[in-house]
């Protein structure tokens, strides 16, 4: 049976974040608001939990995880990013987007995708998972909340509890988020020379990023 936590969405309660993280520790899966719509998360190291996050998302391994890190530096330690990335980066972060990015050796191999070696990163503006991170101390594993079989992700903590109570240890209700995916920009083609490309628009303007 999920635990629920309920926080207030700008001071969430430390106490409860805490138990939230023991959760994680454990291995338990949590559903998570961001700044675009719920998600699932787990421990980046735990392969069983990674497992199980993809099964109850109902995705492969050629789906693009994303690893939800605190801040612009935390980033730099799973991806390969060069002055110029690095630079485009600082204007969108924290925010509603996220960027495929060369993966490191910091990133385990079952997690980036098999052919291009690549990861989904993002640094979310969204005070509760902030403070989540950062009492993990570290970057997490996620991926949209959307149900099997269907498109949209789901945005009422209550539904989420309902529907998934017996596959996620816990359920971080903070109230409603914007229900608009990130803005996907892919960032590996300027490895080569290229320009960044964007792959999917959704909450996050490029134009914050001059594109």
């Amino acid at each position: 049976m999920a635990q629920y936590f309920e926080l207030h969405p700008q001071n969430p309660q430390p106490r409860l974040l805490k138990q939230a993280v023991a959760l994680l520790e454990q291995g338990g899966l949590l559903a998570v608001p961001t700044d675009s719509s719920y998600a699932l998360a787990c421990h980046l190291d735990d392969k069983a939990a990674a497992d199980r996050l993809r099964q109850v998302r109902g995705v492969d391994e050629k789906h693009h995880l994303t690893l939800l890190c605190r801040d612009l530096s935390e980033l730099a330690n799973y991806a390969r990013v060069d002055n110029k990335q690095y630079r485009l980066l600082k204007l969108a972060t924290p925010g509603p987007f996220t960027f495929i990015l060369d993966a490191t050796r910091e990133v385990p191999r079952r997690l980036s995708h098999p052919q291009r070696k690549t990861i989904g990163l993002r640094v979310p503006d969204h005070p509760v998972l902030q403070q989540l991170l950062e009492l993990h101390g570290g970057a997490l594993l996620a991926t949209t909340l959307i149900p099997r079989g269907e498109d949209e992700p789901l945005n009422d903590a209550q539904d989420i509890r309902q529907r998934y109570e017996k596959l996620v240890a816990g359920v971080v209700d903070a109230g409603a988020c914007p229900l608009e995916p990130t803005t996907v920009i892919d960032m590996t083609a300027m490895d080569t020379g290229g320009e960044p490309v964007v792959t999917r628009l959704g909450r996050g303007d490029p134009a914050r990023l001059g594109l």
